[in-house]
């Protein structure tokens, strides 16, 4: 009772949902949030290792620590998320100091591993995959913590085995829960004061299909989309290949469906779409993007695209270029390749050299920099529906808030406001964010785009 854990969460809106579960089963143990892991008892790192940089990264953090636990041997530091599924004992082996490592299908088991490493003094590595129906009933149910804005997690798990990707090796086969109880949690989060959900998972566009007589993705967004009181809904992440006309439809049928769209890309080449196993061609994404823009004429796109793919040449990565010109990007997240344990690419010996890769990473930048910019700044002079989700990280008595694609925008306010849909008025735009003013008489002032 009264112990203090720290932890830092690295990767996608998945960790951000597995931690939010860890602090839940730890706030029932009795723990209470620390400031910083040097006053800790407990240090958990949620991990990602979606690019080896980013395991790196993790790697890195956990020899920071490795004075604390010198310093206090009753330090317990744990490694929880991909990384650990990934490596497992391993981990024990290349880090002495990390007493636990547990992997993506064994949150729920932290307390009593927690017991036996604190108790039993063992070094434990609990990696192991849930068959299929303890997964469903193990599903976290998100608490309401007071924000305005949560995920729901709608399915786990990827059965695509993209070439490149770790996902599956690391987070297990396809998973949908039921609709009943994703329905049940968006209305419980509405009742406690929640106004926008995104609905999340790694490829929500094939929710149901493993599932008979489940809902596809698009009814299910319908649903949520139809709860009372909720102001706005998202969804993270499609697979172009799997968008259907229904979910396409959306879009034009639905108001409170947030008007962007996260759609990886990945490459614009057909050749090298293929050897990544991604299932369509780029003609195919194109055609999927003028559905969505014939559907809704202000959507707005972001997409992920990977640079250096092993054999990638020099033609195949112009058709990169050529689709992101084409498409029109309002941001994308850009990587270079790089090999992942259990995948098909790292087999291939045509890798290209950091050289190549590095040089056409900066001119996807140099191209998307010309392009990102511009999309942004048409917002200047607008007036736009923001949902207020709270007070600005840049202090000065703001708060913030976020557009229907998903831009954060800061201005002065009280917190009266927070949770409610205002119209506010865009007077700058920058890298990352924007900046807007706020007044009672805007209220009567006609929006740009949709709540």
């Amino acid at each position: 009772m009264g112990q203090k854990f720290y932890l830092e969460t690295f990767g996608c809106q998945m960790n951000v949902v597995d931690s939010e579960q860890i602090a839940a089963l730890l706030a029932d143990l009795g723990f209470c949030a620390a400031s910083s892991a040097e006053e800790a008892d407990l240090i958990i790192l949620n991990t990602c290792s979606i690019r080896e940089k980013a395991e790196r990264k993790v790697v890195g953090h956990l020899w920071r620590f490795k004075p604390l636990k010198e310093a206090n041997p009753e330090l317990v530091i744990a490694v929880g998320g991909c990384v650990a599924q990934q490596e497992g004992e391993r981990l024990l082996q290349r880090l002495p100091h990390v007493d636990l490592v547990f992997g993506t299908h064994n949150i729920h088991r932290l307390p009593e591993l927690l017991r036996r490493v604190r108790r039993q003094r063992e070094r434990i590595a609990e990696v192991a995959f849930l068959d299929r129906e303890t997964r469903l009933a193990l599903f976290p149910e998100r608490r309401s913590t007071g924000e305005v804005v949560r995920y729901v997690t709608v399915m786990q798990g990827c059965d695509n085995f993209c070439t490149y990707c770790v996902v599956p090796h690391v987070r297990g086969r396809e998973i949908s829960r039921p609709s009943g109880a994703v329905l049940a949690e968006v209305g419980r989060l509405v009742g406690s004061g929640v106004r926008e959900v995104t609905l999340i998972g790694q490829n929500v566009n094939s929710y149901g299909g493993n599932t008979p007589g489940e809902l596809s993705f698009a009814e299910l967004l319908a649903a949520v989309h139809d709860i009372p009181a909720l102001e706005r809904v998202r969804f993270v992440t499609s697979h172009p290949k799997d968008i259907s006309q229904r979910l396409i439809d959306c879009y034009a049928t639905l108001p409170r469906l947030c008007r962007h769209i996260h759609l990886p890309l990945q490459s614009g080449s057909d050749r090298v779409l293929r050897e990544m196993r991604r299932g369509y061609t780029a003609a195919d994404y194109l055609d999927k993007v003028a559905r969505l823009r014939s559907a809704c004429p202000e959507i707005r796109f972001t997409s992920d695209i990977i640079v250096g793919f092993p054999g990638e040449t020099e033609a195949d990565f112009l058709d990169t270029l050529a689709v992101v010109q084409e498409v029109g990007y309002a941001d994308i997240y850009t990587f270079l390749y790089s090999p992942r344990p259990g995948t098909q690419a790292p087999l291939r010996s045509d890798g290209l050299s950091p050289e190549v890769q590095q040089e056409r990473f900066d001119r996807l930048l140099e191209l998307q920099e010309r392009i990102g910019p511009a999309i942004w700044r048409q917002d200047v002079g607008r007036t736009l529906p923001l949902l207020v989700e709270g007070e600005s990280r840049q202090g000065g008595g703001q708060l913030f808030g976020r557009t229907t694609w998903g831009r954060i925008v800061n201005f002065a306010g009280g917190r009266e406001l927070i949770g409610q849909v205002i119209p506010v008025t865009i007077t700058a735009s920058y890298r990352n964010s924007q900046l807007g003013e706020y007044w009672e008489s805007n209220a009567s002032v006609r929006c740009y785009g949709q709540g």
